[in-house]
Formats: C-alpha cells, sequence, structure tokens
C-alpha cells in the first residue's frame, strides 16, 4: 500500500467514526484549528486560490524531493477542507499528487455533502495543489 493510500484510508477510517454529517463537519473544523498557522506575509492575492467562495491561501516548497503545502481560510468548514487535503497530500513527491486519485472524497461522502459553492471550491483546491506538483516535477 502506498503511502497515499495509506494516507486515504486513515481520513475514511477516522470519517466512519461519524454517523451523522454535522458530527463530521465538526470534525472538518477541528481539522481546520489543528491546520499549521500561515504567516500573514503568505495570505497575498498570489496565494488565493480562484475559484473558492471563501478566501483560502495555499503555499507550497518543495523539501527534499516532496512538496509541503502550507494554507489557511477565512471560513472555517472550507479551512477544514484545505487541511484535510494537506494531511492526505502534503510530503509526498510531485509525481504521486499528479496522478492521485482522491477517492477518499467521494468514499467519506464529502461531495455528496458540500452545497455546489463549496464542491466547486474543493475542485478549485484539488487543481491548484495540483498544479504546485506538476512545477515541481519539472525540478
Amino acid at each position: 500500500m502506498t503511502e497515499l493510500e495509506k494516507r486515504q484510508q486513515q481520513i475514511v477510517d477516522e470519517f466512519s467514526i461519524f454517523t451523522d454529517w454535522m458530527d463530521k463537519y465538526e470534525y472538518l473544523i477541528e481539522l481546520g484549528k489543528e491546520l499549521a498557522p500561515m504567516p500573514d506575509t503568505d495570505k497575498t492575492e498570489e496565494n488565493l486560490i480562484k475559484g473558492c467562495q471563501s478566501q483560502v491561501w495555499l503555499t507550497a516548497a518543495y523539501k527534499d524531493g516532496t512538496v509541503v503545502f502550507n494554507a489557511d481560510s477565512d471560513a472555517i468548514i472550507t479551512k477544514g477542507i484545505i487541511a484535510l487535503l494537506i494531511k492526505v497530500l502534503s510530503g509526498l513527491k510531485p509525481a504521486d499528487i499528479v496522478s492521485a486519485d482522491l477517492h477518499f472524497i467521494d468514499e467519506i461522502g464529502l461531495h455528496e455533502n458540500l452545497s455546489p459553492t463549496r464542491s466547486n471550491g474543493l475542485v478549485s483546491m484539488i487543481k491548484q495543489i495540483k498544479m504546485y506538483a506538476v512545477a515541481f516535477a519539472s525540478e
């Protein structure tokens, strides 16, 4: 099992504890609170993810052959969503991120339980994460 698969399975297992979506939203909020603080100097227009209703900032660094992400949002649920993506994808090799099939999103029911605007935001977050990985893959 790859590191990506292990991480996705861990998320699926964590979310399977909860029976209703209010509890899952609470867990997403907790994940957002656990996100490493982002310096205000990184909260720039350049780091803002386009396509999100809320403000979501994302930075990426290439360290020892892996991509390390940091993010923040001005909305608590959205911050939890980006924290979830970082938990799964940060620290992986660029090629693994680019080719990642993020099946955990459907397995935990995230897509179907988000509003259309949050769902669009999720797609934009994934797209931006993969764009960073593509850029680092060529290094």
